[in-house]
């Protein structure tokens, strides 16, 4: 039984949500207009935020279903959340790229195209730190080499993560929710494929151009020589299958075997699962070179900032998540209209602009969470008649994280290391006018050829 919904979202008012909105809007402002500040008591930040969820529903709310409120929140979704965050992070920081390619627009394409596909199989985040620097000091010896980065971020931090659970947070809270392992790959392979492609056309013809320009004037010395690549720490290779295989046995294997924790059942494949990411994570710290972490410059401090702020996030989102379960009933009755027609069917292009628009300043993976439960919340009919509707809403919160630097939790982490590296990065406002004129046109094209 889901607990949550033992939380009657039809006598909670819209205040229930300023908890929800006030840590999103935080996570979003934080690092860019208060960046001392927020990198010192984010934690309290969060601790905050979610105090004002609990400590009002233990007031106004039977304690009972309070409890059996929070389990189902920590249990079913939050820990299983953030171990697979933990495992594949762990994996990702273990896989070294030695060596320097020199700089080329085959080049360049050739490792972004290579960077969007591997995404979805060590997740945009692990994809992106695994591949950042080299291409970094691939064009470290160009006047020019901003746009690499930019055209990275689109790529490999966000759009290339559309094929699996394991390529964005937000896909991976639907298979939590539900959905198929596999769904994402076949209903989202063609609008991903045709975004990868025009993206990687512009910045070729861009990379091209500045090539031709460059060659016209004297060039700087490049800083790294070429050399030859070499992959370090395999191991993490057959660990990262170990993690696609505990997640498939999951979802396949139903042994009936389950406990239950403050009225949540926790069901025997699932907390095997969870070990076996915990497993993982051990196993790679204990199988990976010293050395090769600290090449790739691996730190704990990223994924204890996820894991702080998310527990907070999921906390204030349970109210929100009721709410939306009361669908007309509810608070948010206006934000169903309006994705809904008015025969009462979904409207596609507006799970699409409204999921991506929001995930593009509040994180994609909570954003994703609210338009999964305004669909309906259930997984099986949404896979199947609500098959588009799923679709369009999981591409939006996955494609447009790209839009600004706080839309995806890699595109931050990106934007810190080209600038520690030397690269002139864009303010956020500078970001937002290259993604716009790259990346508005193609969601256009998307929404009119998929999403109508």
């Amino acid at each position: 039984m889901n607990a949550v919904a033992h939380l009657d979202g039809a006598i909670l008012s819209w205040f229930w949500a300023m908890p929800f909105a006030g840590i999103l809007l935080s996570i979003a402002t934080g690092p860019v207009l208060y960046p001392h500040l927020w990198e010192h008591h984010y934690g309290k930040f969060a601790a905050v935020f979610a105090a004002l969820v609990v400590v009002p529903l233990f007031v106004f709310v039977d304690s009972a279903t309070v409890a059996a409120t929070l389990s189902h929140t920590v249990l079913l979704e939050y820990l299983p959340f953030i171990l697979l965050l933990l495992a594949l992070f762990t994996v990702a920081g273990g896989i070294y790229l030695e060596g320097n390619l020199h700089d080329s627009a085959f080049t360049n394409t050739a490792l972004l195209g290579f960077g969007a596909l591997l995404a979805s199989v060590v997740g945009t985040t692990g994809a992106s730190m695994i591949l950042i620097r080299p291409l970094i000091r691939a064009n470290d010896g160009r006047d020019v080499n901003v746009h690499v980065v930019i055209f990275f971020i689109f790529l490999v931090s966000n759009i290339g993560g559309s094929l699996s659970p394991l390529g964005d947070p937000p896909l991976f809270l639907g298979f939590l929710k539900g959905v198929d392992f596999f769904w994402t790959t076949r209903h989202l392979l063609a609008p991903t494929l045709l975004a990868i492609g025009i993206v990687l056309a512009v910045f070729m013809v861009i990379d091209v151009t500045l090539h031709h320009r460059e060659g016209n004037f004297p060039g700087k010395s490049d800083p790294t020589p070429d050399s030859p690549l070499r992959l370090h720490g395999k191991i993490n290779l057959l660990l990262l299958v170990v993690i696609i295989a505990a997640i498939l046995m999951s979802a396949s294997w139903k042994p009936g075997v389950s406990i239950t924790v403050l009225h949540t059942t926790l069901e025997l494949q699932d907390l095997l699962r969870d070990l076996i990411f915990v497993l993982v994570t051990f196993a790679s710290l204990w199988l990976t070179r010293a050395g090769h972490r600290a090449a790739n410059q691996f730190a704990w401090g990223p994924i204890k900032e996820v894991a702080i702020l998310f527990a907070g996030i999921f906390i204030c989102i349970a109210p929100v998540m009721a709410i939306l379960q009361a669908g007309a009933n509810g608070a948010f009755a206006p934000l169903v209209a309006l994705v809904s027609h008015g025969d009462g069917t979904p409207n596609i292009a507006a799970y699409f602009w409204l999921t991506g628009g929001l995930s593009a300043f509040l994180d994609n993976a909570p954003t994703y969470l609210v338009f999964f439960e305004l669909a309906g919340g259930n997984a099986k009919m949404l896979m199947s008649s609500g098959a588009a509707t799923l679709a369009a809403l999981s591409a939006g919160a996955v494609f447009m994280g790209a839009l600004t630097y706080i839309g995806n939790a890699p595109n931050f982490m990106v934007y810190a290391i080209a600038r520690d590296a030397g690269v002139r990065m864009p303010s956020f406002f500078g970001y937002m006018l290259w993604s716009g004129a790259v990346l508005l046109p193609v969601f256009a094209v998307l929404s009119w050829v998929f999403f109508h």
